[in-house]
């Protein structure tokens, strides 16, 4: 038998969570379209959620775009993968928010 969900607890089960999108530069509900990858609800951009001791949120660069497009469910362990290979991407990205 299929359990129905109402639309209250449908919406309740999207991630969402505040923070400063890099493109728009301004404080707004970034709403999950995979694990740690964002949608800015003000201007639309697409970004990637780092933790390195603070949340900060990314411009994702076009790998990540084709990585989204291939992992369109974004399972745990495509995810993993992901963050093993993009090591150095992850920390060239973080080297300009300090500028």
């Amino acid at each position: 038998m299929v359990k129905k969900q109402s639309i209250k607890d449908l919406v309740k089960q999207i991630d969402t969570v505040n923070g400063i999108c890099p493109q728009c530069e301004e404080q707004a509900i970034l709403v999950a379209i995979v694990t740690d990858y964002y949608r800015c609800t003000n201007c639309g951009e697409d970004t990637r959620q780092y933790v390195n001791g603070s949340i900060k949120y990314l411009r994702i660069t076009n790998e990540d775009k084709k990585w989204l497009k291939k992992h369109k469910l974004g399972s745990p362990n495509s995810l993993k993968e992901k963050e093993g290979k993009d090591r150095a991407g992850t920390q060239r990205n973080t080297k300009n928010l300090k500028k």
